[in-house]
């Protein structure tokens, strides 16, 4: 049985193409749902939510009583993504990643084949050849990569959009992850760990691995985050 996730999922990527070869340009309003219900062959709730991930992701604007209407994808993004990044703090993006990534990297360790733990495992040799190579701008890359990576293994197109905001941050933020050979080495060894997990298929593990590196992580910025207590020891 096809889950309901599944088939928004899967409408969101249908319209999103479409919407990128030009079927409906800014300014336009998508056909009615009950005739665009009919033409993707799914129910009507399920168009709805597909629309709803559409708006958060700033490709169209439901106005009520008169319809859907289609936005200026470029406009969209250049407004709205950098500027939410370059309004947050360093201490913001480490309390987002902490509040999704554990929880992301829980769903992937029970979904994730052989190739996508190949490809994790390639931007960890690309960030250990950084460590070799002490090539601190590298080692930033590969280390922004292998969290994309994780991320780019969902189906949320939702959380996909939040990863680009993330990996803004952290690029705006370069200075603070190129800051010593001992700090690279530590990332590497605790993304290791959240790559072992997920090759197990231990859910709970990946979980707590991931939620480990991101407060290590913030300790060598000079953050400390505020986390619920049971958090803290597990």
């Amino acid at each position: 049985m096809i889950s309901s996730s599944t088939v928004v999922n899967a409408v969101v990527e249908k319209l999103r193409q479409a919407l990128a070869r030009g079927q409906w340009r800014s300014g336009d309003m998508l056909p009615g749902q009950r005739e665009l219900a009919e033409q993707l062959g799914i129910s009507r709730p399920s168009l709805r939510e597909a629309v709803i991930v559409l708006e958060t992701l700033g490709l169209v604007r439901a106005l009520p009583g008169k319809g859907v209407l289609v936005l200026d994808a470029d406009t969209a993004t250049s407004a709205s993504a950098p500027t939410a990044s370059a309004q947050a703090s360093l201490a913001d993006v480490l309390e987002l990643r902490y509040t999704l990534e554990p929880f992301i990297v829980g769903l992937v360790a029970q979904s994730a084949n052989s190739q996508d733990i190949g490809q994790l495992r390639l931007t960890l040799m690309d960030m250990r050849e950084a460590l070799e190579a002490d090539d601190s701008e590298a080692g930033m890359n590969a280390y922004i990569a292998f969290h994309q990576a994780l991320f780019a293994l969902t189906t949320n197109p939702i959380f996909q959009s939040v990863v680009q905001q993330t990996g803004i941050a952290l690029k705006q933020s370069a200075d603070m992850l190129r800051n010593s050979p001992e700090h690279l080495a530590a990332r590497l060894k605790e993304n290791e760990a959240v790559v072992r997990a997920i090759r197990e298929r231990n859910s709970t593990q990946a979980s707590t691995q991931m939620r480990q590196h991101i407060l290590a992580e913030g300790l060598r910025m000079g953050i400390a985050l505020n986390v619920p207590d049971e958090h803290r020891h597990p």
